[in-house]
């Protein structure tokens, strides 16, 4: 038995070694909890995967993140990462939309709006009647009907599908308004304007005290690591030490009086790991097939949770073959019938991801309205992002770095009903005393969202 496990005498099991788990599993050790975490792949951190090549520092999944989480900054200075926290070059503050056929410049602030090309002057004009919005309808609104309602078609159709696409990739008909921006519907259900919401919310900012001392500073500035996401985990993964155990996939979980026992396969082997609590920190279709023998409800709720599909494109080019692009990048609404989602400027929003002045691009493909275009193969993906950013931005240099990656299942999609779905879900947990869900499938699919509340997991595990 290890000092840890004497110190509270409660033994957890986490499968699953995301950067969820990961979280969690180091949280409870450092408060003295005996934990052991199993990974089934050769290595943690799910689909953050940072790659070095000559001169180019890529991100396989996640590129980024919001530097507003107070957990993230306490969590990198626990670890003794937090002085490799890199904020984005303030070039990044300047976004781009490709809407009626070319690159256009995103407003900053309602003023600019109104001086940009990005809308009509007739989608302007409805959107200043937004204070004058109907109540929202019964039940569970979808993103496209929320948008509509508060600032009419043309700018539901660029404005409000481009943010979700830059989160979710996915379909805003399908979405729910209510999961995906849960602020959001909270400032409507309060003013009923969004509008009037977000300026009493600023002005009540401004008159309020100073924040608490202790709460670790945050820039609010999109973020990274200075040798990329890999970072974190690699320093979660090291602060876990032998509690880690890649290669080990949980097969079965069974309840036996108090206790839990997980089946878990290493190398051909099979064993049992004993434990008070399990905490699945898979993918929901992942923890489905775990939970289906002790209760298929559940396991159907889970497997409810659709994934849009992603591929990502890095496309790199020599020092002097393309002019440095501007700004953070560009996102692309449905409506503009493109073959890409967006695409990411990383060499001018970190410019320390690339050497000697080479740039570095980074296309996002498939997302939930085009799925089919993630199962073509590599070469063809690069193709497609090459073609379409000679269309869009007017590269046509050959890249001397071309790489793709799939994931079939991307991104959770919070479609209409998930809030009801997750209700349903916890509600059946209580009856399986013992185990917890954490993960993107269920309050936020960004990392600082994983890092949230992968830590209020470990508040209430050691509770």
């Amino acid at each position: 038995m290890s000092r840890s496990e004497r110190n509270t005498g409660m033994r957890v099991v986490v499968i699953g070694g995301g950067i969820s788990g990961l979280v969690l599993a180091q949280g409870l050790l450092a408060r003295g909890v005996g934990v052991t975490l199993l990974e089934a792949g050769a290595r943690p951190g799910g689909n953050i995967q940072t790659r070095h090549h000559a001169g180019f520092t890529t991100e396989a999944g996640p590129n980024s993140f919001l530097d507003k989480e107070p957990t993230l900054r306490a969590l990198a200075a626990r670890l003794g990462i937090e002085e490799r926290i890199r904020t984005a070059d303030p070039a990044a503050k300047r976004r781009y939309l490709y809407t009626g056929g070319r690159l256009r410049a995103l407003p900053a602030s309602p003023p600019a709006l109104l001086r940009s090309d990005v809308l009509p002057w007739s989608a302007k004009l409805r959107m200043l009647r937004e204070p004058f919005t109907a109540p929202a309808p019964d039940g569970d609104e979808s993103l496209a009907d929320f948008g509509r309602r508060h600032v009419g078609e043309a700018a539901t159709r660029v404005l409000v599908d481009a943010m979700q696409t830059g989160i979710y990739a996915g379909d805003m008909e399908a979405l729910s308004a209510a999961a995906c921006f849960p602020q959001v519907a909270a400032l409507e259900k309060q003013h009923r304007s969004l509008l009037v919401g977000m300026v009493r919310a600023q002005k009540a900012r401004r008159a309020a005290p100073p924040p608490a001392t202790g709460l670790p500073a945050t820039t609010g500035a999109v973020a990274s690591f200075d040798g990329g996401l890999g970072v974190l985990v690699d320093a979660l993964a090291g602060a876990l030490g032998p509690a880690l155990r890649t290669g080990t996939r949980a097969v079965a979980l069974r309840r036996e009086g108090p206790a839990w026992r997980v089946t878990a396969e290493h190398a051909g082997q099979r064993e049992e790991v004993e434990a008070d609590q399990v905490v699945l920190a898979v993918p929901a279709h992942g923890a489905a097939s775990l939970v289906r023998p002790l209760d298929a409800a559940l396991a159907e709720r889970l497997e409810g949770i659709v994934y849009a599909p992603i591929a990502v494109v890095h496309l790199g080019f020599a020092p002097g073959a393309v002019p440095p692009p501007d700004g953070f990048g560009f996102l692309v609404p449905a409506a503009e019938k493109r073959r890409v989602l967006g695409v990411i400027h990383v060499s001018s929003t970190f410019p320390w991801r690339t050497e000697g002045g080479r740039v570095l691009y980074t296309c996002l493909i498939g997302g939930a309205t085009r799925p089919d275009l993630v199962a073509l193969d590599e070469e063809a993906l690069v193709t497609l992002a090459r073609e379409e950013l000679r269309l869009m931005a007017g590269v046509t240099a050959e890249p001397v770095l071309t790489e793709a990656i799939r994931w079939p299942r991307g991104i959770p999609q919070y479609n209409r009903g998930h809030l009801e779905r997750l209700a349903a879900i916890d509600a059946a947990l209580t009856h399986l005393p013992g185990l917890t869900l954490t993960g993107n499938a269920y309050r936020g699919v960004g990392l600082t969202d994983c890092v949230r509340d992968a830590t209020a997991r470990v508040d209430a595990l050691v509770r």
